[in-house]
């Protein structure tokens, strides 16, 4: 058996932090969300990016969690949401007189939005309130509540109580 001289060191310890670095620089990229042209239709009428978790209190308990564009206003905009490493789960677009769903390469359209933000996120939840409630202005909803305390930190909490079962999402705004 040689022995390796000294000052030249043995390579299989080399490289191990070496891996650990590599590995944890994949780990980061593949969780890190790419950055995003803003949508048409965003500027002047509103526009919000960031993270957004959603639970269901039902049997059994329902959660998602995604990255998220929104735009427009509530009369006509877009919702987009995507996953993790940035791939579109779901686009949600709406007019005065349609809405649409891009989900699974597949198209729906409806006369009514809330019936594909049901399809989309698997709960109802009040989209056209959110605008007001992102720009930081009470919106009174049935059934629902929204905490803006947090706002100003890039925080929105919206909790609906009834009807059951009760609804809890988040929003974390990208800044």
């Amino acid at each position: 058996m040689v022995k390796p001289e000294h000052g030249v060191a043995n390579p299989r310890r080399s490289n191990g932090p070496r891996r650990i670095v590599w590995a944890s620089a994949l780990l980061l990229a593949a969780c890190a969300q790419p950055l995003r042209q803003p949508m048409a239709g965003a500027g002047a009428e509103g526009h919000w990016n960031g993270r957004l978790a959603l639970t269901i209190q039902s049997e059994p308990v329902q959660s998602m969690s995604a990255g998220f564009e929104l735009s427009g206003k509530p009369s006509q905009g877009e919702l987009q949401l995507f996953s993790p490493l940035g791939n579109t789960l779901a686009l949600l677009s709406w007019s005065p007189t349609t809405a649409s769903l891009k989900h699974d390469a597949q198209e729906q359209t409806s006369d009514s939005l809330d019936d594909l933000v049901i399809k989309a996120t698997g709960a109802e939840l009040p989209l056209r309130a959110l605008f007001d409630w992102l720009s930081g202005r009470p919106a009174q909803v049935a059934g629902w509540q929204a905490d803006l305390s947090q706002l100003a930190d890039g925080r929105l909490q919206v909790h609906r109580t009834a009807p059951a079962p009760t609804v809890d999402l988040r929003i974390k705004l990208t800044p």
